[in-house]
C-alpha cells in the first residue's frame, strides 16, 4: 500500500491563488508551530536553513500572503518564526485532511457517474459497470458528472441472499479473494467486473462459511459512501 503521508500533496487556495504543499513544506509549518524557530524546523525536515527560507518565499509569493513572522533572538539566537494566522490556517486544513485520510485509509474507489436526481427525495443515483446505486443528493452535481465513489471496507457487509433492512444498496458477486489480517478477514469480491473489498469479523466468517467462489450479497447504506467529482 502507498504510504499516503510520503506521496501527498495538499492544493492551497487563497483567493484567486493556489498552491501544491508537499510533504516536506506541510512538516516544515507543522515544525515551526511546535518549534517557534525556522532554523531548528530546518534540523527537523533534514532541509538547509536556506532551503527553508526558500520554501516559504515560494508559498508567499504563490499565494500572495505571509505564512511566517520572524524576531530577532528566540532558541539558539537564530530568531524566533512563528506561524501568521493565514499560516496556521493553513496548516490547520492540512491537519483535517490527513485526518480524513487516516480514517479512510482502507476504502473502496469506484468511478462512477450520475445517472439520475431526485430533489425531492433527496438521492442521486450512479451508475458503474452494468450496476446502480443510490446515495445522498449532493447538489453541486449534475447528470452526467464523472465522480469517485468511496466507501470503507468496514462498511460494505456480506449476505448469503438479499434481506430487507435499513442498508439500502444490495448487490451480487462471487468472493475471488481472503486474506487474514490483524484477526479480521479482507474479503474481495468481484461485483459485475468491479473488485470490491469487504472487512469482516473471524466470527462473520465462520457463520456464513465463506469461500473462495462463493456467491454472495454486499450490501452498503446509501450514507456510507462519500464522492469526489473528477
Amino acid at each position: 500500500m502507498t504510504d499516503v503521508k510520503a506521496s501527498v500533496e495538499y492544493k492551497i487556495i487563497l483567493d484567486d491563488n493556489s498552491f501544491l504543499l508537499d510533504n516536506k513544506k506541510y512538516q516544515l509549518l507543522e515544525s515551526i508551530l511546535n518549534t517557534g524557530s525556522l532554523r531548528e524546523s530546518a534540523e527537523v525536515v533534514k532541509i538547509s536553513y536556506r532551503t527553508a527560507l526558500n520554501y516559504i518565499e515560494k508559498i508567499e509569493s504563490n499565494l500572495q500572503v505571509k505564512i511566517v513572522n520572524t524576531s530577532k533572538g528566540g532558541k539558539g539566537g537564530g530568531g524566533c518564526t512563528t506561524l501568521t494566522e493565514e499560516g496556521y490556517s493553513i496548516l490547520k486544513e492540512c491537519k483535517k485532511i490527513n485526518a480524513i485520510m487516516e480514517l479512510h485509509r482502507d476504502v473502496n474507489e469506484i468511478e462512477s457517474e450520475v445517472l439520475a436526481i431526485d430533489e425531492k427525495k433527496g438521492v442521486m443515483t450512479i451508475g458503474f459497470t452494468n450496476l446502480e446505486v443510490n446515495i445522498p443528493l449532493n447538489r453541486s452535481y449534475e447528470i452526467g458528472d464523472k465522480i469517485l465513489a468511496l466507501i470503507s471496507y468496514d462498511n460494505i457487509f456480506l449476505m448469503l441472499t438479499p434481506q430487507k433492512s435499513s442498508i439500502r444498496n444490495i448487490i451480487k458477486g462471487r468472493i475471488v479473494e481472503m486474506k487474514l489480517k490483524n484477526e479480521i478477514i479482507r474479503v474481495k469480491i468481484d461485483v459485475g467486473g468491479i473488485l470490491v473489498y469487504s472487512d469482516i469479523t473471524l466470527s462473520a466468517e465462520k457463520e456464513l462459511n465463506l469461500s473462495i467462489g462463493k456467491e454472495v450479497y454486499i450490501g452498503f447504506k446509501a450514507m456510507s459512501v462519500a464522492t469526489l467529482k473528477f
